[in-house]
């Protein structure tokens, strides 16, 4: 985030950073990596799966429902919030 003013001029959105060492500052990061836990176990090293395992997390946790997206699911947000027709 090196040029996060220029971010912040071009959309007028403000951009948070979180004091170090306060997971609690980071919610969804925090339930994010937590949901891809289950999936790729501490301590392993994820050059040991193809890219094809990694798309198919992907995607998976791209169409999961999440309480803080009123239950839609970060795909399908995002195209409501771009205006765009999800395909598939």
């Amino acid at each position: 985030m090196a040029s996060h003013r220029n971010f912040t001029i071009a959309t007028d959105v403000q951009v948070y950073f979180c004091d170090p060492r306060s997971p609690w500052q980071r919610g969804s990061n925090e339930n994010t990596n937590g949901l891809l836990r289950q999936y790729f176990p501490k301590g392993k090293p994820v050059d040991g799966y193809s890219q094809a395992d990694l798309n198919k997390v992907a995607a998976q946790l791209s169409g999961r429902p999440r309480q803080t997206l009123q239950f839609m699911n970060p795909a399908k947000k995002l195209a409501e919030t771009l205006g765009v027709a999800l395909t598939g």
